[in-house]
């Protein structure tokens, strides 16, 4: 389509700023932004929307134009809802850089904009997509029972033969095209996932292609729209909550037309995921009303009455929940001046799905809150957990991260770690606090340990391994080398393998005939090893003490 063809319809509420002469332009496919460098997102032709929030000051606008007209976009559309009337400079640095410049009634939602332009682009260019618009509208007015991003996808199988699916950053399956043929493995969803995450953190502009197993797979992002992803200025702020779609096709065969068609498709998914979120604001919000009463240690009678409200929304048909865990999560990147508190959030969300379950709304059962850099969820048991006392069917920290530990990984890549931390199943709201404490006691655990990608659950917390991630390193090293250093020597030296012949002599408990069984020794061999460890070391292992002491040298080594 055109650009006077927009001017023509007054729904839209545009007004022309400026580029009278520039209205023959083609445009190609919409986005909304509100970065102050949106260059990488950018492919040529786009009808770009924008709130202003990235202008503090007239030299702002600039900079973002000259951006802008590089990029080769079709034009720019300011809203008017945030400053009234387009500044100045900014129609000033349209007209130097021959940008047509449209102003956007405050009446007038970007959402309303978007829908018409990939309408009316992809109408022309494909009359298959102009169906998914239509099909996505009717979703978008009917709520979930319009069948979500399925709808789109189906018609991407059944019109265009693509086989393509909609995944978390985790790589669990939200939606798929129902066709015939196998459907997506968990494994290659999680690889998947990992691919585009790693990709992503590259700065590599999308589509991704990965190769598995005969399958070669495009791999498009899904960006929200909402104010957090607009005013994002680092990649790091957004990647481990953006969804993919996996298209099973090689898009460096394709032209223009069908790339652009398929990023109408992300933008109209897109929208499906900003409805998601603004569905769980409910839960976000009980959430956070409990989590302050909790903090700023309110009677228990008013944290139960608040427990009362939330647990119908949360456990919709069987009343109150007997327990309840809390689950403390934290993103860490170097560096400072990165908010990770709602990432941390939407990812706790995300976590806590059961990994098989699909589609776009499985967690509506979990209430997450964040509050700085930490989020912390709320999670109901049932009364088939509650007769455990939470300890069998409640969440395990492990179980929370094995299906996700390798995506996510991948987003973190070598300066970002991911910590959990899990708390025993309480059963009234006097014990709230004190799970809370305990789930953040238990993530500073985790956040101790080497990896990217780390838990700790409750049960850790009533044994040494509670008080060595908070040894200081100097007195670690200087711990350990005492006790290790003159073992680890002779191993390089004479390839004696005493280290590893102490730890099985403690894992046996000091049993001679165990251990010699164990490393498939004579029993002589091993007093000879022991005897040789003792006298290195000045220890004695027939004393307590002592076996302690090399126990935690080797923990924390």
């Amino acid at each position: 389509m055109r650009l006077r063809a927009l001017l023509d319809t007054d729904a839209l509420g545009l007004r022309l700023l400026g580029g009278e002469d520039e209205l023959d332009r083609t445009v190609r496919g919409v986005m909304t932004t509100d970065l102050r460098d949106p260059s990488r997102y950018l492919s040529g032709g786009e009808l770009v929307l924008t709130g202003l929030a990235w202008r503090r000051d007239a030299d702002d606008s600039e900079p973002f134009v000259r951006i802008l007209a590089q990029a080769g976009v079709a034009a720019l559309a300011a809203g008017e809802a945030e400053l009234g009337d387009i500044p100045d400079d900014l129609v000033k640095a349209c007209v130097r850089h021959r940008l047509p410049l449209f102003a956007v009634h405050e009446s007038v939602a970007f959402a309303t904009i978007t829908e018409h332009v990939v309408r009316q682009v992809s109408g022309e260019r494909a009359g298959d997509l102009a169906a998914v618009v239509d099909r996505h509208r009717r979703m978008m007015t009917s709520g979930p029972a319009g069948g979500g991003p399925d709808v789109v996808l189906d018609l991407l199988g059944s019109d265009l033969d693509l086989r393509a699916w909609v995944l978390s950053p985790t790589g669990r399956m939200i939606a798929g095209t129902k066709v015939a043929g196998p459907g997506l493995p968990a494994d290659a969803c999680a690889e998947l996932a990992a691919e585009h995450l790693a990709a992503t953190r590259t700065g590599r502009r999308g589509p991704h292609r990965v190769t598995l197993g005969p399958s070669t797979y495009s791999l498009f992002p899904i960006r929200s729209s909402g104010r957090a992803a607009q005013t994002s200025r680092d990649v790091r702020e957004t990647v481990l909550s953006d969804w993919l779609l996996a298209v099973e096709a090689d898009a460096g065969d394709w032209p223009a037309e069908r790339l652009d068609l398929l990023q109408g498709v992300t933008q109209l998914i897109s929208v499906e995921r900003d409805r998601r979120d603004a569905a769980r604001t409910v839960r976000r919000r009980l959430a956070q009303e409990v989590l302050e009463l909790v903090q700023t240690g309110a009677a228990p009678a008013e944290i139960a009455a608040r427990l009362r409200v939330a647990a119908p929304v949360l456990l919709p048909g069987l009343g109150a929940a007997p327990h309840w865990q809390v689950v403390v999560a934290r993103v860490a990147w170097e560096g400072a001046g990165i908010e990770s508190g709602p990432v941390a959030q939407s990812l706790l969300e995300e976590i806590l799905v059961d990994p098989l379950a699909t589609g776009p709304e499985p967690s509506d059962r979990i209430a997450v809150a964040h509050t700085g850099d930490e989020a912390i969820a709320l999670v109901p048991l049932p009364a088939v957990s509650a007769e455990h006392d939470g300890s069998e069917s409640g969440i395990l920290a492990d179980a929370l991260l094995e299906s996700v530990r390798d995506p996510l990984s991948a987003g973190l890549d070598d300066d970002g770690q991911l910590t959990l931390g899990v708390s025993a199943a309480v059963h009234s709201a006097e014990g709230l606090r004190g799970a809370l404490e305990e789930a953040r006691h238990a993530r500073r655990v985790a956040a101790a340990r080497p990896g990217r990608v780390c838990a700790a659950g409750h049960q850790e917390l009533a044994s040494h391994v509670l008080l060595l991630p908070f040894v200081p390193d100097d007195v670690r090293r200087a711990f350990t080398a005492r006790l290790l250093d003159p073992l680890r020597d002779y191993d390089r030296r004479h390839r004696a393998e005493l280290i590893p012949t102490l730890e099985a002599f403690l894992d046996c408990d000091g049993s001679w005939t165990r251990c010699a069984t164990r490393l498939h020794l004579h029993v002589n061999t091993l007093r000879y090893r022991v005897g040789r460890i003792e006298q290195l070391t000045s220890r004695d292992l027939s004393r307590l003490e002592d076996k302690l002491d090399f126990f935690l040298a080797l923990r924390m080594s």
